[in-house]
């Protein structure tokens, strides 16, 4: 198996996104499968026999809003999606579809990293549709970006509910288009992306066999996780069984940076000690910095090359010095690697809402997801992670949004529409249903052991 989807398939790993330096906002983690930032030179290559010739790409001519019988709602945009039909074993042994639902990035960033799907597809003879999601890489409503994400109006249409029905549509479309009406799918995701398959399973049952949704947070809303569960004491656990030290280093250094930071010239001497590119204007900037380093050392954590570790050699490495920020530094650099300047990548503004067609667009994409519906409390921190404890206000959450958009947040809308404390219940009563389908699928008799 393609070692960074084992590693997603293995370990909680949930979102990253929006990051406003104000003191009533929190960024809320989103995963991407590629790698951001000092961490992509870690990444796993490509798959090593991916083949672009075995992958067609098509468009869809989709609805632009699935719930409503207004004018507007009428109108169409091009939706992406590519097709693999090299393992299929066609209609006529209702062979399955392996569905991959796409998520907060485009579809070209991800499919030849997505190794899970090809390196299945032959034991189930499968065909593999990969779908787009609304709004990411080509599928713009609205003919561009700049028009798409102008305002609120126009970002509307941009939800999950919207994105799960335009898999319906196409999903269908193709299931026609190939006579393969009897082909059982099962919808394929991660994090963001599994929460997706995971909510298609139940909301089109009669589309979607089953779904495979890794490391997908769908528990993580209405404080269904408390937060000495959540995603701060996992990352916080990666580093402790590392080394105790590092992970004491690290707790401690939180205190010291905005002792510092409170001294006259503090800033400027934080930010010659940790060789920022640009000069510090709050310790804020610098705390995120090194607290996102650690969060995705531990979110990527491969086992061939181990960045938690190299994280904490680089700290207990510095035994010269008692001085636990040069600690910090030392192991900024074992990660980072020797270079003229380090933690450029602070957010440099809450704006969102995209300048130019050159905005990171899932950067852009997820902010906008996170305040309208995707409200995870992750940066609820309690007193038992190696992390500056915060606590998650709702209402000063929405606030702010509303701020930047005009609208406010929905943070139960969530629960309310897919389900929440019950959800595991009705999901062990349709997986028994499943399993029963899926044993006939072919290639099972020769795995199910």
């Amino acid at each position: 198996m393609n070692p960074l989807i084992g590693s997603v398939l293995q370990c909680l790993v949930l979102i990253i996104s929006r990051f406003a330096l104000t003191s009533g906002s929190l960024h809320i983690p989103r995963l991407s499968p590629i790698r951001p930032g000092m961490f992509r030179s870690h990444q796993s290559k490509a798959l090593s026999a991916f083949d672009a010739t075995e992958y067609e790409t098509f468009y869809y001519n989709q609805t632009l809003d699935h719930f409503n019988f207004r004018p507007d709602s009428f109108s169409t945009f091009q939706q992406k999606y590519v097709i693999n039909s090299k393992y299929w074993g066609g209609s006529n042994i209702s062979a399955p579809i392996f569905a991959y639902l796409g998520a907060e990035t485009s579809l070209d960033s991800v499919i030849s990293y997505t190794g899970f799907l090809p390196e299945n597809a032959n034991q189930f003879q499968a065909l593999l549709i990969y779908i787009e999601h609304r709004y990411y890489g080509e599928s713009i409503p609205f003919g561009s970006r700049t028009e798409a994400f102008q305002n609120a109006s126009t970002l509307g249409y941009f939800n999950s509910a919207q994105a799960l029905a335009d898999y319906a549509e196409i999903l269908i479309h193709v299931k026609t288009q190939l006579n393969a009406e009897h082909s059982p799918v099962i919808v394929i995701g991660a994090s963001y992306g599994g929460m997706l398959a995971s909510w298609f399973r139940l909301k089109y049952p009669h589309i979607a066999l089953g779904a495979l949704a890794s490391s997908a947070p769908i528990l993580y809303f209405d404080d269904i996780i408390p937060p000495e569960n959540g995603y701060f004491s996992i990352v916080t656990k990666d580093f402790r069984e590392a080394s105790e030290t590092c992970y004491q280093t690290i707790k401690q250094s939180w205190s010291e940076i905005d002792a510092l930071a409170s001294m006259p010239d503090g800033l400027s001497n934080l930010s010659k000690m940790f060789h920022t590119c640009s000069p510090l204007s709050a310790a804020s900037y610098l705390k995120y910095s090194l607290q996102s380093m650690y969060m995705k050392a531990a979110q990527f954590d491969d086992p061939s090359t181990n960045p938690v570790n190299m994280i904490c050699n680089g700290i207990d490495g510095a035994s010269s010095t008692n001085d636990t920020l040069a600690k910090i530094f030392a192991g900024l650099v074992a990660i980072a690697g020797n270079n003229s300047c380090y933690l450029n990548d602070a957010p440099s503004s809450t704006n969102a809402l995209p300048s130019s067609t050159n905005d990171d667009e899932t950067s852009v994409g997820w902010s906008w997801q996170a305040c309208s519906e995707m409200v995870i409390p992750v940066f609820a921190i309690g007193n038992n992670t190696m992390f500056q404890p915060s606590s998650f206000d709702p209402q000063s959450y929405s606030n702010n949004c509303k701020a930047q958009y005009g609208v406010p947040s929905r943070p139960n809308w969530v629960t309310t529409y897919y389900g929440g404390h019950g959800i595991a219940k009705y999901i062990r009563q349709s997986g028994r249903s499943l399993y029963k389908q899926w044993v006939s699928l072919p290639g099972y008799s020769s795995i199910k052991s």
